[in-house]
Protein backbone atom coordinates (compact mmCIF):
# COMPACT_ATOMS: atom_id res chain seq x y z
CA UNK A 1 0.00 0.00 0.00
CA UNK A 2 0.93 3.33 -0.09
CA UNK A 3 1.81 5.59 2.48
CA UNK A 4 -1.25 7.45 2.18
CA UNK A 5 -3.32 4.10 2.18
CA UNK A 6 -4.78 2.76 5.05
CA UNK A 7 -7.00 -0.33 5.83
CA UNK A 8 -10.11 0.10 7.50
CA UNK A 9 -12.22 -3.02 6.35
CA UNK A 10 -15.32 -2.15 7.71
CA UNK A 11 -16.68 -5.64 8.85
CA UNK A 12 -13.24 -6.08 10.80
CA UNK A 13 -14.12 -2.71 12.55
CA UNK A 14 -17.17 -3.15 13.84
CA UNK A 15 -17.06 -6.62 14.20
CA UNK A 16 -14.93 -5.43 17.02
CA UNK A 17 -16.46 -2.26 18.25
CA UNK A 18 -19.38 -4.34 18.68
CA UNK A 19 -18.49 -7.00 21.17
CA UNK A 20 -15.46 -4.60 22.92
CA UNK A 21 -12.03 -5.72 21.61
CA UNK A 22 -11.97 -2.46 19.75
CA UNK A 23 -12.36 0.49 22.50
CA UNK A 24 -14.67 3.35 20.47
CA UNK A 25 -12.22 6.08 22.23
CA UNK A 26 -9.42 4.31 21.13
CA UNK A 27 -10.45 3.96 17.32
CA UNK A 28 -12.15 7.96 17.18
CA UNK A 29 -8.25 8.75 18.04
CA UNK A 30 -6.32 6.57 15.88
CA UNK A 31 -8.90 8.05 12.37
CA UNK A 32 -8.18 11.38 13.90
CA UNK A 33 -4.68 10.91 14.16
CA UNK A 34 -4.66 10.06 10.45
CA UNK A 35 -6.44 12.19 9.19
CA UNK A 36 -4.47 15.25 11.04
CA UNK A 37 -1.35 13.52 9.50
CA UNK A 38 -2.23 12.70 5.81
CA UNK A 39 -4.89 14.99 5.14
CA UNK A 40 -3.12 17.71 3.92
CA UNK A 41 -1.69 15.78 0.91
CA UNK A 42 -5.49 14.16 0.20
CA UNK A 43 -7.71 16.68 0.78
CA UNK A 44 -10.86 14.27 1.00
CA UNK A 45 -12.51 15.94 3.74
CA UNK A 46 -13.98 19.06 4.15
CA UNK A 47 -12.37 20.97 7.62
CA UNK A 48 -13.71 20.67 10.62
CA UNK A 49 -11.94 21.83 13.55
CA UNK A 50 -13.80 19.47 16.26
CA UNK A 51 -13.77 17.04 14.19
CA UNK A 52 -12.25 14.97 17.45
CA UNK A 53 -13.84 16.37 20.06
CA UNK A 54 -17.92 15.90 18.19
CA UNK A 55 -17.02 12.29 17.81
CA UNK A 56 -15.71 11.59 21.03
CA UNK A 57 -18.95 13.45 22.52
CA UNK A 58 -21.79 11.53 19.83
CA UNK A 59 -19.72 8.16 21.33
CA UNK A 60 -19.99 8.58 25.30
CA UNK A 61 -23.56 8.94 23.83
CA UNK A 62 -23.46 5.76 21.85
CA UNK A 63 -22.09 3.77 24.63
CA UNK A 64 -25.03 4.81 27.20
CA UNK A 65 -27.24 3.63 24.51
CA UNK A 66 -25.86 0.19 24.23
CA UNK A 67 -23.75 -0.48 27.05
CA UNK A 68 -23.90 -4.43 25.94
CA UNK A 69 -22.37 -5.65 23.06
CA UNK A 70 -25.12 -8.43 22.28
CA UNK A 71 -27.50 -5.71 21.77
CA UNK A 72 -25.54 -3.17 19.39
CA UNK A 73 -26.19 -2.74 16.15
CA UNK A 74 -25.25 -3.40 13.01
CA UNK A 75 -23.03 -0.87 12.38
CA UNK A 76 -21.99 0.14 15.24
CA UNK A 77 -19.37 3.05 15.81
CA UNK A 78 -18.34 2.80 12.21
CA UNK A 79 -17.37 6.12 11.02
CA UNK A 80 -18.89 7.51 7.55
CA UNK A 81 -17.80 9.95 5.07
CA UNK A 82 -20.44 11.60 3.60
CA UNK A 83 -20.42 13.38 0.43
CA UNK A 84 -21.21 17.10 0.79
CA UNK A 85 -24.44 16.92 -1.48
CA UNK A 86 -26.25 14.60 1.38
CA UNK A 87 -27.96 16.44 4.04
CA UNK A 88 -26.61 15.28 7.15
CA UNK A 89 -28.06 16.88 10.99
CA UNK A 90 -25.04 19.46 12.14
CA UNK A 91 -23.65 20.23 9.00
CA UNK A 92 -23.77 22.35 6.83
CA UNK A 93 -24.26 21.62 3.18
CA UNK A 94 -21.82 23.07 0.76
CA UNK A 95 -22.35 20.99 -2.57
CA UNK A 96 -18.51 22.01 -3.58
CA UNK A 97 -19.83 25.23 -4.90
CA UNK A 98 -19.34 29.14 -3.66
CA UNK A 99 -22.97 29.76 -3.96
CA UNK A 100 -24.38 30.70 -0.75
CA UNK A 101 -25.38 27.32 1.09
CA UNK A 102 -28.69 28.71 2.35
CA UNK A 103 -29.99 28.15 -1.22
CA UNK A 104 -29.93 23.97 -1.23
CA UNK A 105 -30.63 23.33 2.65
CA UNK A 106 -32.74 20.76 3.27
CA UNK A 107 -34.03 17.99 5.65
CA UNK A 108 -31.43 14.99 6.55
CA UNK A 109 -30.84 12.49 3.76
CA UNK A 110 -33.05 9.16 4.55
CA UNK A 111 -29.92 7.24 3.79
CA UNK A 112 -27.82 9.13 6.56
CA UNK A 113 -30.79 8.64 8.62
CA UNK A 114 -30.66 5.25 8.07
CA UNK A 115 -26.94 4.38 9.10
CA UNK A 116 -27.16 6.20 12.21
CA UNK A 117 -29.76 4.48 13.06
CA UNK A 118 -28.08 1.33 12.76
CA UNK A 119 -25.38 2.99 14.99
CA UNK A 120 -23.03 4.90 12.84
CA UNK A 121 -20.98 8.37 13.04
CA UNK A 122 -21.06 10.94 10.54
CA UNK A 123 -16.83 11.23 10.41
CA UNK A 124 -17.51 13.89 8.28
CA UNK A 125 -18.60 16.11 4.79
CA UNK A 126 -16.31 14.21 1.72
CA UNK A 127 -14.99 16.97 -1.13
CA UNK A 128 -17.46 16.62 -4.11
CA UNK A 129 -17.47 18.01 -7.37
CA UNK A 130 -19.63 21.25 -7.55
CA UNK A 131 -22.66 20.25 -7.16
CA UNK A 132 -21.76 16.25 -8.53
CA UNK A 133 -20.71 17.62 -11.40
CA UNK A 134 -17.34 17.79 -13.33
CA UNK A 135 -15.54 20.94 -11.64
CA UNK A 136 -12.58 19.34 -9.45
CA UNK A 137 -12.36 20.48 -5.73
CA UNK A 138 -8.73 19.50 -5.12
CA UNK A 139 -8.78 15.83 -3.70
CA UNK A 140 -5.97 13.81 -4.33
CA UNK A 141 -5.80 10.23 -5.09
CA UNK A 142 -4.07 8.39 -2.15
CA UNK A 143 -2.15 6.07 -4.49
CA UNK A 144 -0.42 8.68 -6.11
CA UNK A 145 -1.24 12.52 -5.30
CA UNK A 146 -0.21 13.04 -8.82
CA UNK A 147 -2.72 11.39 -10.36
CA UNK A 148 -7.16 11.93 -10.09
CA UNK A 149 -9.38 10.40 -7.24
CA UNK A 150 -12.02 10.94 -10.17
CA UNK A 151 -15.05 11.82 -9.42
CA UNK A 152 -18.01 13.38 -8.57
CA UNK A 153 -17.39 11.23 -5.45
CA UNK A 154 -14.13 12.25 -5.09
CA UNK A 155 -13.11 12.61 -1.52
CA UNK A 156 -15.75 9.98 -0.55
CA UNK A 157 -13.78 7.40 -2.46
CA UNK A 158 -10.51 8.91 -1.75
CA UNK A 159 -11.62 8.64 2.06
CA UNK A 160 -12.06 4.97 2.43
CA UNK A 161 -8.85 4.26 0.39
CA UNK A 162 -6.62 6.62 3.18
CA UNK A 163 -8.59 4.46 5.90
CA UNK A 164 -10.33 7.34 7.42
CA UNK A 165 -13.45 5.85 7.23
CA UNK A 166 -14.34 2.18 6.34
CA UNK A 167 -17.91 3.22 4.86
CA UNK A 168 -18.49 6.58 2.94
CA UNK A 169 -21.45 8.12 0.51
CA UNK A 170 -21.83 9.11 -2.74
CA UNK A 171 -23.79 9.18 -5.43
CA UNK A 172 -24.25 8.47 -9.22
CA UNK A 173 -25.78 10.39 -12.57
CA UNK A 174 -22.95 9.05 -14.82
CA UNK A 175 -20.14 7.29 -13.38
CA UNK A 176 -19.66 9.07 -9.64
CA UNK A 177 -19.15 5.94 -7.78
CA UNK A 178 -18.03 3.07 -10.04
CA UNK A 179 -14.85 5.08 -11.32
CA UNK A 180 -13.54 7.30 -8.48
CA UNK A 181 -13.98 3.26 -6.86
CA UNK A 182 -11.35 1.98 -9.12
CA UNK A 183 -9.08 4.88 -9.26
CA UNK A 184 -8.52 5.05 -5.84
CA UNK A 185 -8.20 0.66 -5.34
CA UNK A 186 -11.70 0.35 -3.36
CA UNK A 187 -15.05 -1.63 -3.89
CA UNK A 188 -18.17 1.00 -5.03
CA UNK A 189 -21.88 -0.44 -5.18
CA UNK A 190 -24.56 1.70 -7.34
CA UNK A 191 -27.48 -0.18 -6.62
CA UNK A 192 -30.27 -0.76 -8.63
CA UNK A 193 -31.83 2.77 -9.40
CA UNK A 194 -34.26 3.23 -6.67
CA UNK A 195 -33.15 0.40 -3.95
CA UNK A 196 -32.33 3.78 -1.91
CA UNK A 197 -34.09 6.47 -0.28
CA UNK A 198 -32.22 9.62 -2.82
CA UNK A 199 -34.18 12.25 -0.49
CA UNK A 200 -31.91 14.87 1.31
CA UNK A 201 -29.51 14.65 -1.33
CA UNK A 202 -29.40 17.84 -3.79
CA UNK A 203 -30.09 16.06 -7.05
CA UNK A 204 -28.69 16.68 -10.57
CA UNK A 205 -31.19 14.20 -12.52
CA UNK A 206 -33.63 12.41 -10.40
CA UNK A 207 -33.94 9.90 -13.62
CA UNK A 208 -31.68 8.83 -12.31
CA UNK A 209 -29.54 10.04 -9.78
CA UNK A 210 -28.32 6.67 -7.23
CA UNK A 211 -27.48 6.84 -3.96
CA UNK A 212 -24.08 4.67 -3.68
CA UNK A 213 -21.37 3.69 -1.20
CA UNK A 214 -17.43 3.02 -0.70
CA UNK A 215 -16.27 0.54 1.31
CA UNK A 216 -12.44 -1.91 0.89
CA UNK A 217 -14.33 -4.81 0.42
CA UNK A 218 -17.12 -6.91 -0.91
CA UNK A 219 -18.11 -8.26 2.71
CA UNK A 220 -18.00 -4.52 4.12
CA UNK A 221 -20.37 -3.82 0.92
CA UNK A 222 -22.66 -6.14 1.79
CA UNK A 223 -23.22 -5.07 5.81
CA UNK A 224 -24.08 -1.55 4.39
CA UNK A 225 -26.30 -2.40 1.36
CA UNK A 226 -28.48 -4.70 3.91
CA UNK A 227 -28.93 -1.27 6.20
CA UNK A 228 -29.73 1.09 3.51
CA UNK A 229 -31.22 -1.24 0.48
CA UNK A 230 -35.16 -1.65 0.63
CA UNK A 231 -36.31 -5.07 1.16
CA UNK A 232 -32.82 -6.46 1.09
CA UNK A 233 -33.06 -10.41 1.16
CA UNK A 234 -29.72 -11.68 1.39
CA UNK A 235 -28.67 -14.51 -0.79
CA UNK A 236 -25.88 -16.97 -0.71
CA UNK A 237 -23.07 -17.10 -4.08
CA UNK A 238 -24.39 -21.17 -4.79
CA UNK A 239 -23.23 -21.63 -7.91
CA UNK A 240 -20.43 -19.58 -10.10
CA UNK A 241 -22.32 -17.20 -12.14
CA UNK A 242 -22.44 -16.69 -16.21
CA UNK A 243 -20.65 -14.21 -17.30
CA UNK A 244 -21.02 -12.00 -20.14
CA UNK A 245 -18.69 -9.72 -21.81
CA UNK A 246 -20.47 -6.57 -23.78
CA UNK A 247 -18.37 -6.72 -27.21
CA UNK A 248 -18.86 -3.87 -29.42
CA UNK A 249 -18.42 -0.22 -29.28
CA UNK A 250 -19.22 -0.04 -26.09
CA UNK A 251 -16.16 -1.73 -24.97
CA UNK A 252 -13.70 -0.30 -27.82
CA UNK A 253 -14.30 2.66 -25.65
CA UNK A 254 -11.49 1.63 -23.54
CA UNK A 255 -7.69 2.54 -23.67
CA UNK A 256 -5.80 -0.04 -25.06
CA UNK A 257 -4.21 -0.47 -21.68
CA UNK A 258 -7.60 -0.76 -20.23
CA UNK A 259 -8.26 -3.35 -23.20
CA UNK A 260 -5.21 -5.40 -22.02
CA UNK A 261 -6.06 -5.42 -18.52
CA UNK A 262 -9.64 -6.35 -18.99
CA UNK A 263 -8.59 -9.29 -20.59
CA UNK A 264 -6.37 -10.54 -18.45
CA UNK A 265 -9.17 -10.35 -15.98
CA UNK A 266 -11.20 -12.11 -18.02
CA UNK A 267 -8.65 -15.14 -18.45
CA UNK A 268 -8.01 -15.08 -14.38
CA UNK A 269 -11.38 -15.84 -13.99
CA UNK A 270 -11.73 -18.39 -16.49
CA UNK A 271 -8.76 -20.25 -14.93
CA UNK A 272 -10.70 -20.00 -11.63
CA UNK A 273 -13.79 -22.08 -13.69
CA UNK A 274 -16.15 -18.97 -14.56
CA UNK A 275 -17.90 -19.24 -17.76
CA UNK A 276 -17.62 -16.02 -19.83
CA UNK A 277 -19.55 -15.72 -23.22
CA UNK A 278 -19.38 -13.00 -25.56
CA UNK A 279 -22.49 -11.06 -26.53
CA UNK A 280 -22.03 -8.39 -29.49
CA UNK A 281 -23.96 -5.60 -27.51
CA UNK A 282 -24.52 -1.99 -27.00
CA UNK A 283 -23.35 -0.66 -30.05
CA UNK A 284 -25.77 1.88 -30.00
CA UNK A 285 -23.54 3.54 -27.26
CA UNK A 286 -23.36 6.72 -28.88
CA UNK A 287 -26.84 7.10 -28.62
CA UNK A 288 -27.55 6.76 -25.88
CA UNK A 289 -24.99 8.74 -24.17
CA UNK A 290 -26.34 11.42 -26.44
CA UNK A 291 -30.21 10.90 -24.54
CA UNK A 292 -28.38 10.39 -21.61
CA UNK A 293 -26.83 13.85 -21.59
CA UNK A 294 -29.77 15.69 -23.03
CA UNK A 295 -32.00 14.40 -19.79
CA UNK A 296 -29.09 14.80 -17.40
CA UNK A 297 -28.38 17.94 -18.32
CA UNK A 298 -32.34 20.00 -19.21
CA UNK A 299 -32.76 17.91 -15.19
CA UNK A 300 -29.98 19.83 -13.60
CA UNK A 301 -30.79 23.19 -15.33
CA UNK A 302 -34.11 22.98 -14.55
CA UNK A 303 -32.89 22.45 -10.78
CA UNK A 304 -30.79 25.36 -10.82
CA UNK A 305 -32.78 27.55 -13.15
CA UNK A 306 -34.14 30.29 -10.74
CA UNK A 307 -30.39 30.44 -9.27
CA UNK A 308 -28.37 31.26 -13.00
CA UNK A 309 -29.22 35.05 -13.75
CA UNK A 310 -27.79 36.13 -10.17
CA UNK A 311 -24.99 33.68 -9.76
CA UNK A 312 -23.94 33.12 -13.21
CA UNK A 313 -20.13 33.81 -12.48
CA UNK A 314 -20.62 32.30 -8.89
CA UNK A 315 -20.97 28.81 -11.34
CA UNK A 316 -17.41 26.97 -12.33
CA UNK A 317 -17.46 26.60 -15.68
CA UNK A 318 -17.39 23.20 -15.80
CA UNK A 319 -21.05 23.31 -13.82
CA UNK A 320 -22.12 26.48 -16.12
CA UNK A 321 -21.77 25.18 -19.80
CA UNK A 322 -23.91 21.81 -18.23
CA UNK A 323 -26.77 24.42 -16.98
CA UNK A 324 -26.49 26.50 -20.61
CA UNK A 325 -27.14 23.40 -22.39
CA UNK A 326 -29.62 21.67 -20.66
CA UNK A 327 -31.92 24.97 -20.75
CA UNK A 328 -31.53 24.92 -24.58
CA UNK A 329 -32.76 21.00 -24.73
CA UNK A 330 -35.70 20.39 -26.22
CA UNK A 331 -38.61 18.70 -24.02
CA UNK A 332 -38.98 16.09 -27.10
CA UNK A 333 -35.00 15.18 -25.97
CA UNK A 334 -35.80 15.08 -22.80
CA UNK A 335 -38.32 12.26 -22.96
CA UNK A 336 -36.42 10.65 -25.65
CA UNK A 337 -33.82 10.38 -22.81
CA UNK A 338 -36.38 9.07 -20.11
CA UNK A 339 -37.78 6.36 -22.65
CA UNK A 340 -34.05 5.26 -23.42
CA UNK A 341 -33.56 4.20 -19.71
CA UNK A 342 -36.52 1.59 -19.85
CA UNK A 343 -35.52 0.69 -23.79
CA UNK A 344 -32.03 -0.09 -22.84
CA UNK A 345 -32.55 -1.95 -19.60
CA UNK A 346 -35.14 -4.17 -22.14
CA UNK A 347 -32.52 -5.04 -24.08
CA UNK A 348 -29.90 -6.03 -21.97
CA UNK A 349 -32.55 -8.19 -20.17
CA UNK A 350 -33.44 -10.08 -23.52
CA UNK A 351 -29.70 -10.59 -24.49
CA UNK A 352 -29.33 -11.67 -20.82
CA UNK A 353 -31.78 -13.83 -21.55
CA UNK A 354 -30.68 -15.00 -24.92
CA UNK A 355 -27.63 -15.98 -23.64
CA UNK A 356 -28.39 -17.45 -20.00
CA UNK A 357 -26.13 -14.26 -18.60
CA UNK A 358 -25.85 -13.92 -14.72
CA UNK A 359 -23.75 -10.55 -14.85
CA UNK A 360 -21.72 -8.48 -17.12
CA UNK A 361 -18.19 -7.87 -16.77
CA UNK A 362 -16.61 -5.02 -18.09
CA UNK A 363 -13.69 -2.36 -17.54
CA UNK A 364 -14.73 0.25 -14.99
CA UNK A 365 -13.14 3.16 -16.34
CA UNK A 366 -10.98 3.69 -19.89
CA UNK A 367 -8.15 2.49 -17.62
CA UNK A 368 -6.38 3.85 -14.45
CA UNK A 369 -6.52 7.03 -12.61
CA UNK A 370 -5.34 10.14 -15.50
CA UNK A 371 -2.30 12.07 -14.27
CA UNK A 372 -3.60 15.46 -12.64
CA UNK A 373 -6.21 16.74 -10.80
CA UNK A 374 -7.83 18.95 -13.19
CA UNK A 375 -10.08 16.35 -13.86
CA UNK A 376 -12.23 13.35 -12.70
CA UNK A 377 -11.32 11.08 -15.87
CA UNK A 378 -13.95 9.74 -18.58
CA UNK A 379 -17.30 8.19 -16.93
CA UNK A 380 -18.01 6.40 -20.56
CA UNK A 381 -17.72 3.15 -19.50
CA UNK A 382 -20.58 3.77 -16.50
CA UNK A 383 -23.03 5.52 -18.54
CA UNK A 384 -25.34 3.25 -20.00
CA UNK A 385 -25.61 1.09 -16.66
CA UNK A 386 -26.70 3.88 -14.82
CA UNK A 387 -28.81 5.13 -17.72
CA UNK A 388 -30.61 1.40 -17.57
CA UNK A 389 -31.00 2.01 -13.69
CA UNK A 390 -29.08 -1.93 -13.16
CA UNK A 391 -27.00 -2.50 -9.99
CA UNK A 392 -23.35 -2.28 -10.49
CA UNK A 393 -20.02 -2.91 -8.38
CA UNK A 394 -16.41 -1.96 -9.18
CA UNK A 395 -13.65 -4.26 -7.26
CA UNK A 396 -10.23 -3.42 -7.31
CA UNK A 397 -8.36 -5.91 -9.68
CA UNK A 398 -5.03 -5.56 -10.15
CA UNK A 399 -2.36 -2.81 -10.97
CA UNK A 400 -1.52 -0.53 -13.84
CA UNK A 401 1.89 -0.62 -15.48
CA UNK A 402 2.75 2.28 -13.21
CA UNK A 403 1.46 0.99 -10.45
CA UNK A 404 -2.26 2.58 -9.89
CA UNK A 405 -5.52 0.47 -9.32
CA UNK A 406 -7.38 -0.91 -11.90
CA UNK A 407 -10.60 -2.33 -11.08
CA UNK A 408 -13.49 -4.79 -12.55
CA UNK A 409 -16.75 -3.46 -13.02
CA UNK A 410 -19.43 -6.10 -12.60
CA UNK A 411 -23.60 -5.60 -13.64
CA UNK A 412 -26.59 -7.34 -12.03
CA UNK A 413 -29.70 -7.30 -13.39
CA UNK A 414 -32.35 -4.81 -12.64
CA UNK A 415 -33.73 -5.65 -8.50
CA UNK A 416 -31.49 -8.26 -8.43
CA UNK A 417 -28.42 -6.43 -6.44
CA UNK A 418 -28.30 -8.95 -3.27
CA UNK A 419 -27.02 -11.65 -6.34
CA UNK A 420 -24.66 -9.36 -7.76
CA UNK A 421 -23.45 -8.86 -3.75
CA UNK A 422 -23.50 -12.65 -3.26
CA UNK A 423 -21.86 -13.22 -6.56
CA UNK A 424 -18.96 -10.33 -6.60
CA UNK A 425 -16.84 -11.51 -3.18
CA UNK A 426 -15.63 -15.14 -5.06
CA UNK A 427 -14.90 -12.71 -8.30
CA UNK A 428 -13.09 -10.20 -6.73
CA UNK A 429 -11.17 -12.88 -4.92
CA UNK A 430 -10.77 -15.16 -8.05
CA UNK A 431 -9.99 -12.18 -10.88
CA UNK A 432 -6.59 -11.36 -9.02
CA UNK A 433 -5.69 -14.78 -8.75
Amino acid sequence: MSALTHPARLSNIVFALRNGELRLADYIAEVCDRIEAVEPEIAALLPDPDRRERLLREAAVLERRWPYPDARPMLYGALVGVKDIFHADGFVTRAGTKLPPELFAGSEATSVRLVKDAGALVLGKAVTTEFAGFAQNGTRNPHNPAHTPGGSSSGSAAAVAAGYCPLAFGSQTVGSVIRPAAFCGVVGFKPTYGRIPIDGVIPYSPSVDTVGMFTQDVAGMCLAAEVLCRDWQPVGSGRRPVLGVPDGAYLQQASPQGLRAFEQQVAALQSAGYIVKRVRALDDIAEIDRRHRWMTNAEAARFHESWLDEYRDVYRDEMREVLVAGLATTPEQVEEGRAGRLATRQTLKDLMDEHGLDLWICPPAPGPAPHGIESTGNPMMNLVWTHAGLPALSVPAGKAANGLPLGLQIVGRFNADEALLGWSEDIARDVTG
